[in-house]
């Protein structure tokens, strides 16, 4: 997986970034199908915190994950600024509840560097790399990671939008379980 995340890390992008309190992230601009507003979300009994529930976009039951809580950050009230980023992985659509969006930033080669090392107490299997811009430091989500961790295969189907092209194929979906 090292040599997966320096050749990411080599190739120039855009990411969307997003706020989670004072902290920026960024979520590859390929996988954003959608931005929406927060909107009601049906619990599932007996899920993790962080799994939120489902909403329905436009007759889709879709499952909904709270980055906050995904993170062990701590829970703030939803606001004017709360927002649901809609990511594609694979032929799936999940939500990822975040504080913000901010921007989205072009990052060439030089602007990327493969996610720190720490050893075993600080997990950060769920970064693909940090962004570096002048003073910002944005930490780059793997979605994969990210959303397969947390709701894993029972992510419902959802054929991809026309400005989509071809379903993204996952890491997992690739290898198999």
């Amino acid at each position: 997986m090292p040599r997966e995340r320096s050749n990411e890390a080599a190739t120039a992008r855009q990411v969307l970034t997003l706020r989670l309190g004072d902290e920026e992230y960024g979520l590859d601009i390929l996988r954003v199908r959608e931005i929406k507003g927060y909107s009601v979300i049906t619990p599932i009994p007996s899920s993790p915190a962080y799994v939120k529930g489902v909403m329905n976009l436009r007759g889709t039951v879709v499952p909904v994950v709270g980055i906050r809580e995904r993170f062990g950050l701590p829970t703030v009230p939803y606001d004017k600024f709360t927002v649901i980023v809609l990511v594609t992985v694979g032929s799936r659509v999940v939500g990822l509840i975040v504080d913000a969006v901010s921007d989205v930033l072009d990052l060439g080669p030089n602007d990327v560097e493969p996610p720190p090392e720490f050893g075993a107490r600080v997990d950060t299997s769920m970064l693909t790399g940090v962004a570096k811009r002048d003073e910002r430091l944005v930490m780059l989500l793997d979605v994969e990671r990210l959303v397969l961790d947390a709701v894993g295969a029972g992510i419902p189907e959802v054929p991809p939008g026309p400005s989509l092209g071809q379903p993204i194929t996952s890491r997992m979906e690739a290898n198999g379980p």
